[in-house]
């Protein structure tokens, strides 16, 4: 028979144990020491079980009906609730170990197995490990639409648009790697597309007139700062190379005799390696910096052992008095891409080439796979001459 409210808060402990049953299974069972705690027998596969719902008032007794009817519908179904309970707590404890940061080193590590580059491998760990900090030890099953969006609309508020846009986009793959490993069931950020504003495009600071450029080479030839910053910032606009890609430059990379540089596949954003045809003016000045001691070519002023530090290239052009307004190391593509195009001195893919950009046409760029060697050693000497006769223009313009 069903009891009240009232009966459960009047029962006081005795000096054993007994019950007081709701009916249909459902009691409290009473001990001496004061504690009630709700039970509920019943039979499934001609045995009888027992479940604990938990304590009164901690579980009232509204709640302890409702458990009891959940029991007994699985009973019905042919379910032992003592078995699904046991499942749902496996189910929990599974959930509660994939969090998010779990997700992200899964992905991480998937990046890592394909090869990616060093510089590809931290920009992910950065994004998902530092920025992506409150959602660590969240669930992947319980992260939110928007809880992420909170992230991306704080980094707009800042003005980093661009990185809330590939923060949205990382954490997305993530996701999408999850769910392929039956991790996860959705990727949240899907509901965010058109959520965030477009970023503000801001193209690299470069200096594209001629005369100009001369008087720039002319102040990095006298440049008297540490003694390879002046031939790396030369060397960079001799070849065209990204700046990153000069002062992770081994010796062993440098082909003397046939006058080639070859970037392995691991620093190219292609993922496959580069040859780079030397220029005379390139080759001299890797004579200028050679040093059959150390491994690096532009090594770190702190270590011969270390690669030039990523600042260093735009801290010393700050010095001549080009501050990032007006040039920055990686603007000497933008120059030479500029001018090659405005005189025509080559054929537009093989400019394309020679600065390492891949077709944005994802069918023909994985059929064309030319790299124009001889039209490119031919445009990369034109390129130094025209240097020079830059240089030279400066000076009798002076």
């Amino acid at each position: 028979m069903a009891l009240s409210p009232f009966a459960f808060d009047r029962a006081k402990p005795k000096q054993k144990p007994y019950k007081l049953s709701d009916g249909d299974g459902l009691y409290l069972f009473v001990q001496p020491n004061g504690s009630k705690w709700w039970r509920f027998r019943y039979q499934f596969d001609r045995r009888e079980k027992m479940l604990s719902f938990g304590t009164y008032p901690e579980v009232s007794l509204a709640s302890a009906r409702d458990k009891r009817a959940a029991a007994r519908k699985l009973v019905a179904e042919g379910i032992d609730p003592s078995v699904q309970r046991k499942a749902d707590k496996v189910t929990a404890t599974i959930a509660a170990n994939n969090t998010f940061a779990a997700a992200a080193q899964d992905y991480l590590g998937k990046l890592k197995e394909e090869g990616r580059s060093a510089a590809t491998l931290k920009k992910n760990k950065w994004l998902l490990e530092d920025l992506s900090a409150p959602l660590a030890k969240r669930p992947v099953t319980e992260i939110k639409p928007a809880e992420i969006l909170t992230l991306l609309k704080a980094l707009e508020r800042a003005g980093k648009r661009e990185t809330a846009h590939r923060l949205r986009g990382t954490i997305g793959s993530t996701f999408r790697y999850a769910i392929a490993n039956l991790k996860a069931e959705q990727d949240p950020t899907y509901a965010l597309r058109g959520a965030l504003l477009q970023p503000q495009v801001q193209h690299r600071a470069a200096i594209t007139d001629e005369l100009e450029l001369g008087g720039l080479m002319l102040s990095v030839e006298q440049y008297r700062g540490r003694t390879v910053v002046g031939p790396a910032l030369q060397f960079i606009a001799y070849t065209l190379c990204r700046p990153g890609e000069a002062r992770l430059m081994r010796k062993k990379e440098v082909n003397w005799i046939k006058a080639i540089w070859t970037i392995p596949a691991e620093r190219m954003k292609m993922r496959r390696p580069f040859q780079i045809p030397l220029s005379k003016q390139a080759l001299a000045v890797l004579r200028l910096v050679w040093d059959d001691s150390r491994d690096f070519v532009f090594p770190s002023q702190s270590s011969l052992l270390k690669p030039m530090s990523d600042n260093t290239y735009n801290k010393a052009l700050r010095i001549m008095g080009y501050d990032g307004q007006m040039h920055v190391a990686h603007g000497f593509r933008t120059s030479a891409s500029t001018i090659m195009n405005e005189r025509h001195m080559a054929p537009p893919d093989v400019i394309e080439v020679a600065l390492a950009h891949q077709d944005e046409n994802e069918v023909r760029r994985i059929y064309n796979r030319a790299q124009y060697i001889v039209e490119r050693t031919k445009l990369m000497q034109d390129w130094a001459d025209l240097l020079d006769q830059f240089k030279q223009q400066h000076t009798e313009a002076a």
